[in-house]
């Protein structure tokens, strides 16, 4: 009754804000129970490990008074900053402050925005480099969890519970032991009929006996009684239970699950059919499948769907699978020539046959049928029986008849081809191939045959000109081809003009010259422009050199110059052309021609006169060379020509007297220099220097007069008057560098290092960027054997000549052996086709024993630049040590051919005076023998 009338607020909290006796005007007070009890100053406070200062209540409460008065210490002021804290903190807070604040916020997150990305960026790299340094516990044991993907339930439940040891045989109970009996245990007891608890350890002596008696005969199964006695036989139980292990082991090993079963031979063969030949992803695999089921399915009578499951299953390696699929196709598109192809791809060899077979039934006309069942006989009678069939079949097959053809013998394939030309009137090829194996005049029916039945086709033209010409009947074959052009436009054929040039082409390596010729002349002119016939001629002649037509490339030239009879430039390209690929007479008389229709080309005169003097007649070379003064008076090239011819051939006076009309009909620099030079290497010293003397008065800016006053100075060993006569030379010539590097070396040889070095100084001032001069200030420091400072030099040269190939080429042998390979990169990202750098290479190559790279960069040094003669002096010099005698004549021949006249090495063996009348061949050897294999 008490509990029913009890108010319901009662014993609850007070609701938040409820003061008591506010509705009657009570106000609300504050006891010491709400704020708790009165603390003394020195009263401790409640962190108990509060730090020193703030440990009593009275430190506590100066601290929170040191906190609301502002620091206006000096010490607390900043130039920029101010102070730290805010200096009117204290003041009251009014809306111009708010909305100041709110400004500053705005402007701050605007600029926080701005700087976002940045900072975002490179709080992540922070974090990315701080994980890589300290990874996370979880990031340690990644590889270990991902390792218990393989841990087994068996396993899993093997580990044993983190926990305390406590009361282990309580959680874990152990399991309990039982051990088998043995059988003499149960025979002694059911003698005795006693109960025992234990197990004696001498009833072991009773495992040999044979039966005992028991005393309960009735009670044991009276299969195991021995008969008559009522005894326990222990033999036959222990072979029932030998039986029954026997059972169940076989049952194991025959089971499929359970294979222990292994035969040794075919393992391994066992193992390899089960590799599969795909490497791809298994779930591809099954897709793929999946598709093509669908496919199939959904239009059973689609062959590629069938073509490309069976291929699918041939390279995931289930060929059978694969075959089953495709014999399915050929049930469902039986019409399918694809199919059949493949199924017959797919059986092995005489289920093939029998697909095939199947497949001419189903498609009697289909000539890939028949072709693939041709190639399925492994016997050619077979093969021939077989395409005998399939042409009276599919008579109309062009490709059956010439796989017919192409079995039989020349006999029976002209009787074959002569029906096959019945059949398929309109196959070119057919029409051809029985004119080649008919008569001549057999041969010319069968080819006007063809052009009645076929008046289109440019290549019965063709092979019936070819056809005069091997029978000797040149004169028709001109004939022929122009009826060829007639008759094909008649009918509406485009003559187009590569497609013919092709033709000739070929019938230049088929030895049919004429018809070649013929064909050129032809066509040639067709559908080209007036103005563009000189270079497309050209071109075309070009492209025939390269393809090896040589005969069309002569055609070319031969109906350009009747043209253009008076093009220096054609009658040019037509001498080198038959320098390179013609013979002697066929130049000569080419010559003679062309300075007969340009007789002011002074080229062609000198290139007749020297074909002559190759030749060894002289006469004939002066004759030529009298007829080009008549032609070319006063020809400064004709002259020298003149005094060389004469020079070579000990003719002294002649080429005195030759100099001497030339100084006073065409006084040029050149015919003064080649003057001195004579006198020079016929020891004539004085007359030299005279000659030089007066050359100097009239042409004193020829810097090879200079050069050649001094050196004669320095073999005399007037080294004074040496170093004049360069001094002299550098005032009139400062940008000749070769006088530079004279002067250099004659100061070296003298002793002179710092004048030699203060000379190359000042040419690179007077020459910014000449590689030629830093390369000897290099090599002078090197040969000082101030290695370092070379070093340097060549660091500074480098950074001005950064192209340079004679630069790059000395700093790899600059570097120390195992840096040059690497040097030598760079030098070739540099200067990838500077002969100087392609030489290096090979040099290094070579210093490493590399004979084959070695010789493969020789040989591409000397084809990118055939008048280095430093080149072929140094390929001359390895085939001498590495290579072979045929090797090394054929090096110099091509160097012979090649008539190189430059190269620092030889250019000082050919240009000195004791070497004036050395052939190439000599000079090459000459270099070679002086070079040492010292890089």
């Amino acid at each position: 009754m008490y509990n029913s009338f009890k108010k319901p607020f009662l014993g609850m909290p007070a609701p938040l804000g409820y003061v008591p006796g506010l509705g009657r005007g009570a106000t609300g007070f504050t006891t010491r129970s709400d704020i708790g009890p009165a603390r003394d100053a020195n009263d401790p406070v409640d962190d108990r490990h509060a730090p020193p200062g703030k440990r009593t209540v009275g430190d506590q409460m100066k601290k929170n008074q040191d906190d609301d008065d502002e620091d206006l210490n000096d010490t607390n002021y900043d130039e920029f900053n101010g102070y730290a804290g805010s200096l009117f903190s204290s003041g009251p807070y009014e809306k111009d402050d708010e909305e100041a604040d709110a400004i500053y916020a705005a402007l701050d997150k605007r600029m926080d925005e701005r700087r976002k990305e940045r900072r975002e960026l490179r709080e992540k790299e922070e974090i990315e480099k701080y994980r890589m340094e300290r990874p996370k516990i979880q990031q340690q044991f990644s590889d270990l969890k991902r390792k218990l993907a393989e841990v087994s339930e068996e396993e899993w439940l093997s580990i044993p519970e983190v926990g305390d040891a406590r009361n282990k045989r309580q959680r874990n109970p152990r399991y309990e032991k039982l051990t088998p009996v043995p059988d003499s245990f149960f025979s002694k007891h059911l003698q005795s009929g006693e109960n025992h608890t234990s197990v004696d350890p001498l009833q072991g002596s009773c495992l040999n006996l044979g039966g005992l008696n028991t005393p309960y005969p009735g009670s044991m199964t009276p299969g195991l009684m021995t008969p008559g006695t009522g005894e326990l036989d222990m033999r036959k139980i222990g072979q029932a239970r030998n039986t029954l292990m026997d059972m169940r082991l076989s049952q194991v090993s025959d089971s499929v699950s359970g294979q222990t079963v292994v035969d040794p031979k075919g393992y391994l063969t066992d193992l390899n059919s089960m590799i599969p030949t795909y490497g791809g992803d298994i779930s591809d695999i099954k897709k793929a499948r999946l598709l093509l089921k669908s496919v199939r399915e959904t239009n059973p009578h689609h062959p590629p769907a069938w073509i490309a499951s069976a291929r699918l299953e041939e390279v995931t390696g289930k060929l059978q699978v694969a075959r089953n699929l495709i014999m399915k196709g050929t049930e469902m598109c039986p019409k399918s020539e694809d199919v059949w192809l493949e199924a017959a791809r797919l059986q092995p060899g005489d289920t093939a046959k029998a697909v095939v077979a199947q497949a001419v039934r189903h498609l009697p006309q289909s000539v890939r049928i028949y072709i693939r069942a041709a190639e399925l006989e492994t016997d050619v009678r077979a093969k021939k029986r077989v395409l005998r069939k399939a042409l009276e079949n599919v008579s109309k097959s062009v490709r059956l008849w010439k796989t017919a053809v192409e079995l039989e013998e020349p006999e029976d394939a002209r009787i074959m081809l002569s029906r096959a030309v019945e059949c398929c009137p309109t196959s070119v090829e057919l029409w051809l191939a029985l004119a080649r194996l008919e008569t001549y005049e057999n041969a010319r029916r069968v080819l006007n045959k063809a052009r009645e039945n076929i008046p289109t086709d440019r290549h019965i033209w063709i092979t019936a000109a070819k056809l005069e010409e091997a029978n000797g009947n040149t004169q028709m074959v001109e004939k022929i081809i122009d009826r060829a052009i007639t008759s094909l436009r008649a009918n509406g054929v485009e003559i187009n003009r590569e497609q013919w040039i092709q033709d000739a082409e070929e019938c230049d390596k088929a030895s049919s010259v004429a018809t070649c010729q013929a064909v050129i002349r032809a066509v040639i002119g067709i559908g080209i422009e007036e103005e563009d016939r000189k270079h497309t001629w050209m071109e075309d002649a070009e492209s025939c050199v390269a393809h090896g037509a040589l005969e069309c490339a002569r055609a070319i030239y031969a109906h350009a110059l009747q043209v253009f009879p008076s093009k220096k430039s054609v009658w040019l390209r037509a001498a080198y052309f038959e320098k390179n690929h013609g013979t002697r007479e066929s130049l000569e008389a080419l010559l003679q021609r062309a300075v007969a229709h340009c007789p002011k080309a002074e080229v062609l005169w000198l290139m007749g006169a020297k074909s002559k003097w190759l030749a060894e007649d002289v006469p004939a070379a002066r004759s030529i060379l009298a007829l080009a003064f008549q032609a070319n008076p006063n020809s400064e090239e004709i002259w020298l020509a003149a005094v060389k011819l004469e020079s070579e051939n000990n003719e002294y006076e002649r080429a005195r007297r030759l100099l001497a009309k030339a100084r006073s009909s065409a006084p040029t620099a050149r015919v003064f220099m080649k003057s001195v030079k004579l006198e020079w290497v016929l020891g004539n010293i004085e007359a030299a220097q005279e000659l030089c003397t007066e050359a100097l008065k009239h042409y004193e800016d020829f810097p090879k007069l200079w050069m050649m006053r001094g050196q004669i100075e320095e073999q005399c060993e007037n080294m004074d008057k040496a170093r004049e006569a360069y001094n002299q030379g550098l005032k009139k010539c400062p940008h000749s560098v070769p006088l530079w590097l004279l002067l250099s070396h004659l100061e070296e040889r003298v002793g002179q290092l710092t004048r030699a070095r203060a000379i190359l100084e000042k040419a690179r001032l007077k020459n910014p960027q000449t590689a030629e001069l830093w390369l000897e200030s290099v090599r002078l420091e090197y040969r000082a054997g101030l290695k370092n400072i070379a070093n340097t030099l060549m660091a500074k040269a480098l950074q001005e000549c950064p192209n340079s190939g004679i630069l790059w080429a000395e700093a790899v042998f600059l570097e120390a052996r195992p840096q040059r390979k690497t040097k030598s990169v760079d030098a070739l990202k540099k200067c990838e086709h500077d002969p100087h750098v392609l030489l290096a290479v090979a040099k290094l190559f070579w210093s490493e024993r590399k004979i084959t790279k070695s010789r493969e960069w020789f040989l591409r040094t000397v084809k990118i630049e055939p008048d280095l003669g430093d080149a072929w002096a140094f390929f001359y010099k390895f085939e001498l040590q590495h290579g072979t005698e045929e090797q090394q004549e054929e090096v110099r021949k091509r160097c012979e051919n090649a008539e190189p006249r430059h190269g620092e090495l030889w250019c000082a063996e050919s240009k000195h005076v004791l070497n004036w009348q050395k052939k190439t061949g000599e000079i090459l050897a000459q270099v070679a023998s002086k070079i040492k294999n010292t890089f």
